[in-house]
């Protein structure tokens, strides 16, 4: 069935935020009823994403990274190698979800992701994305930022795997003065990229309920 049938994107090169951001508008435009759900994986060049209700004081140093205004929901974050998008290009009327059912789903996806590495993380009812505590302190180390247009999402997750943290003491992450980010290499210095995509693909299939998994390492019409 076709809303069991999921696309997965693997685009190795990194790439520049605005034309991603461009290509999932199109495809969203574009797609029919009939269109499988699509997931697409890559990494950013390195770059500042303001939301759609994002307050200029939280950037607190602007540097030569560039700032662009997106259309996600929630504040600023920071985009850069080592990142992995998770960007989530799904039909929500054909699934019959509102769109906190998705959030919660995509939550609960890098949660027992994380579980499999012994990594215990959990979820916030009043700030969206993944938590996890740091010699007692709260870090978070999964942004979620979301935009529904004609029925269907797309944006997602930024999920830090192994990356330069720095670019985040620029910011106040998501809007929260003094957030501490956290990734997975701070708990496990050896993991790879393929390791979590490979975990991520199999919990995404598994709560997003998906039967049927076609991969590609290019965008759609490439």
């Amino acid at each position: 069935m076709i809303d069991q049938t999921l696309l997965v994107r693997r685009i190795a090169s990194l790439q520049p935020y605005e034309t991603i951001w461009q290509e999932m508008r199109a495809f969203t435009d574009a797609r029919l009823e009939t269109t499988p759900d699509e997931l697409w994986l890559l990494e950013h060049a390195p770059v500042f994403t303001q939301g759609q209700n994002g307050k200029p004081e939280h950037i607190l140093k602007k540097t030569h990274i560039p700032i662009v205004q997106t259309d996600r929901g929630g504040q600023v974050t920071y985009h850069g190698p080592g990142q992995l998008m998770i960007y989530t290009l799904i039909n929500l009327k054909r699934k019959k979800w509102q769109v906190r059912a998705l959030v919660t789903l995509l939550e609960k996806t890098i949660i027992d992701l994380l579980m499999d590495l012994e990594l215990s993380a959990y979820s916030k009812t009043d700030a969206p994305g993944i938590y996890i505590k740091v010699q007692g302190e709260e870090t978070k180390i999964c942004s979620i930022g979301l935009r529904i247009r004609r029925g269907c999402s797309y944006h997602g997750l930024a999920f830090n795997i192994a990356m330069e943290m720095t670019p985040f003491s620029l910011i106040n992450p998501c809007g929260f003065n003094k957030l501490k980010m956290s990734q997975v290499r701070d708990f496990m210095p050896t993991i790879t990229m393929e390791q979590i995509m490979g975990l991520l693909i199999e919990h995404l299939k598994k709560h997003l309920d998906y039967t049927t998994i076609h991969t590609f390492n290019h965008l759609p019409g490439q």
